[in-house]
């Protein structure tokens, strides 16, 4: 008999997304998707769809792209209900560019007004696991404020802390990240980072030495894209291949990977399993142009 689920909260900012229906540039797309993107929802959506309870909190504008955004994560099967709608602050908006990359129009958005008060309403009542990344350190002051007293919050409970770093260069460039994402990735239980990432922001060149430098951190997972992920847990290190997939566009696959991860934590498996799992998730990720991969995009 499979164990009950448990209950992974996520917090930080979720963004209407428009993204080409085919996998082509803006310029020549004549079909779009709007959708719901923000890394630690979408990792909410993927433990949901694995089978856990996933409760995700932030600040979206009190409009129709927040009511959207809400409305389509709760359909994922993500507890959105104590979701923050300003009536102040619009909802943030990114366009997934095939092959050009991103576009941010978020300066001023509702996530970026989360503030240290916002960080004391959080419940942790029922929470197993607490997931976070170091995008919402990025998008203002009071933002980074919120983090570290979220995250402070949670230990204050005895609920472990999921970091992952996610680096965003547009928001903030390396000199400024490296010494706040480290500080923060020091201070969590379990951290993921991508290989490339953790060179550009630390200067490290191979998995053992992003290790050497978070030696503290319980369970350490450091990808390195189509070759694999590899996992610390004291002193053992296992490493996964990732699949091979033919590739239609790569931004959310990270998260996918982290929410199957983290679904077979909250499972129980052993970690050659999770690590598995996170290469599937992120596999079928990696073949569509949307962040969510099992209930689809509403056109």
């Amino acid at each position: 008999m499979p164990p009950p689920p448990k209950t992974l909260l996520a917090i930080g900012e979720t963004m209407a997304m428009v993204v080409p229906v085919a996998a082509e540039p803006v310029v020549d797309a004549e079909a779009f998707l709007l959708d719901a993107g923000g890394a630690e929802s979408n990792v909410a959506a993927h433990v949901a769809a694995l089978g856990h309870r996933a409760r995700w909190f932030s600040r979206l504008g009190d409009d129709a792209l927040g009511r959207r955004v809400s409305a389509q994560l709760a359909r994922r099967g993500v507890d959105v209900s104590t979701v923050i709608f300003d009536g102040a602050r619009p909802t943030g908006l990114y366009v997934k560019d095939p092959g050009n990359g991103v576009l941010y129009y978020r300066r001023g958005s509702a996530a970026s007004a989360l503030a240290e008060s916002d960080a004391e309403a959080v419940s942790f009542g029922g929470v197993d696991l607490l997931h976070v990344s170091g995008i919402t350190a990025a998008i203002s002051a009071s933002a980074s404020a919120f983090l570290r007293r979220v995250i402070q919050r949670a230990g204050e409970h005895g609920v472990p802390v999921s970091f992952d770093v996610n680096h965003r260069a547009p928001l903030w460039g390396a000199a400024t990240a490296a010494p706040q994402l480290l500080e923060l990735a020091r201070g969590a239980d379990i951290v993921f980072t991508g290989l490339d990432e953790a060179h550009s922001l630390w200067g490290t060149d191979a998995a053992a030495d992003v290790r050497a430098l978070l030696p503290g951190v319980a369970e350490l997972v450091v990808k390195d894209g189509d070759v694999g992920a590899t996992a610390f847990i004291g002193e053992l290190s296992v490493f996964e291949p990732a699949l091979d997939v033919d590739v239609v566009e790569a931004v959310g696959a990270g998260d996918a990977f982290a929410g199957g991860y983290l679904a077979g934590l909250l499972s129980g498996a052993p970690v050659d399993e999770r690590l598995r799992a996170g290469h599937a998730r992120a596999a079928r990720a990696l073949q569509t142009t949307t962040d969510s991969i099992d209930e689809g995009a509403v056109a």
